[in-house]
């Protein structure tokens, strides 16, 4: 599941679950001196809403997969008065 980026207060478009490819055959770019890669699968990203789903795609297509699960948000209560009482 992607995570909330850092200009993001709430938590949008962070309930799907995505499979990523990884990237082959990375290499410098000789002209720019850029990173790049000929493997164009690693622009790849297939959106599920899902965790099962995403796990069936990618047993019916033949993909090794590694799920990494979402870290659980700690909340903790938090007052305005708790400013003056400590």
């Amino acid at each position: 599941m992607p995570a909330k980026t850092s200009m993001q207060s709430g938590y949008g478009k962070t309930n799907k679950w995505i499979i990523e490819f990884n990237t082959k055959n990375t290499g410098i770019n000789p002209l720019m001196g850029w990173e790049s890669s000929t493997d164009t699968m690693s622009e790849v990203k297939l959106e599920f809403t899902s965790k099962e789903l995403a796990i069936n795609y990618a047993k019916k297509n033949k993909i090794d997969f590694e799920i990494i699960e979402p870290q659980k948000r700690k909340l903790s209560k938090k007052s305005y008065a708790d400013n003056f009482t400590k």
